[in-house]
C-alpha cells in the first residue's frame, strides 16, 4: 500500500492497528487519514502534529479490536489505546490528550468540531468517508478520490455497526442511551433480523 502516515511512529501505529482491526475498519481508517491529512495541509498541519492526526485515524475505531475491548464505550477504549501507544514512545503528554481527545469525541457532533485541530479534522474525515463530500474542497481532489478508491470499502458500515453491537449485546453499559453506541445497539434489539443497522 503506497500510503505514508506522516512519521515513524504513524507508521508502526498502521503497523499496529493493521494487525488488530477487520479489514473494512483497517481500510476506512486509512482512508479517514488521507481525508484528514487533505483537510490538515489546507491548514498547514505539519510535523509531530501532522503524525499526531494520523496516530488519531489510525487508532479512531480501534476500541472494536479485541485487545481493546474494555469496559468503556469503544471511541474510550480506543482513546486510551492511541494515548498509551503514544505515551510508550514518549511522545509528550499534551500531544497524547490532543490524539486522546481526537479518538475519543469522533462520534460527538458538534462537539468534537470545537475541541482543537486535532479532533476537529477526525471528526470531519469520518463524516466525509461516509459520504459528506462536501467537506472536500476541490483542490486536490482528483488525486484524493484516487486514493481512496485504491482502499475498498468492503461493506464497512456493516462491519462497523456489528462490532460495535457485539460488544454492546457482551455489556449493554458500553453503548448508554444517546450515544452513537447506544443508537446503533437499540436498532438492533429492535430489528435484529435486519441486514446493515438503520442508526448507522
Amino acid at each position: 500500500m503506497d500510503v505514508t502516515f506522516a512519521g515513524e511512529t504513524g507508521d508502526l501505529a498502521y503497523a499496529y492497528v493493521r494487525e488488530i482491526l477487520h479489514p473494512a475498519i483497517l481500510n476506512h481508517s486509512v482512508r479517514v487519514w488521507l481525508l484528514a491529512d487533505h483537510l490538515g495541509r489546507q491548514q498547514d498541519l505539519k510535523g509531530k502534529q501532522r503524525e499526531a492526526l494520523a496516530v488519531a485515524c489510525l487508532f479512531h475505531d480501534s476500541g472494536t479490536a479485541a485487545p481493546h475491548d474494555g469496559a468503556q464505550r469503544f471511541e474510550v477504549e480506543g482513546a486510551d489505546a492511541a494515548r498509551a501507544f503514544l505515551s510508550e514512545r514518549g511522545w509528550p503528554e499534551g500531544l497524547g490528550q490532543q490524539v486522546w481527545e481526537a479518538v475519543a469525541l469522533h462520534t460527538s457532533p458538534g462537539i468534537a468540531e470545537r475541541m482543537g485541530v486535532l479532533p476537529r479534522l477526525v471528526r470531519l474525515a469520518v463524516l466525509a468517508d461516509f459520504g459528506r463530500t462536501d467537506l472536500i474542497g476541490t483542490e486536490g481532489r482528483a488525486e484524493l478520490t484516487e486514493a481512496l478508491e485504491r482502499l475498498p470499502r468492503l461493506d464497512v458500515e456493516t462491519a462497523l455497526g456489528d462490532a460495535v453491537v457485539a460488544q454492546a449485546l457482551r455489556n449493554p453499559e458500553k453503548a448508554p442511551p444517546s450515544s452513537w453506541p447506544g443508537g446503533l445497539l437499540a436498532a438492533h434489539l429492535a430489528d435484529s433480523d435486519r441486514t446493515g443497522n438503520p442508526a448507522f
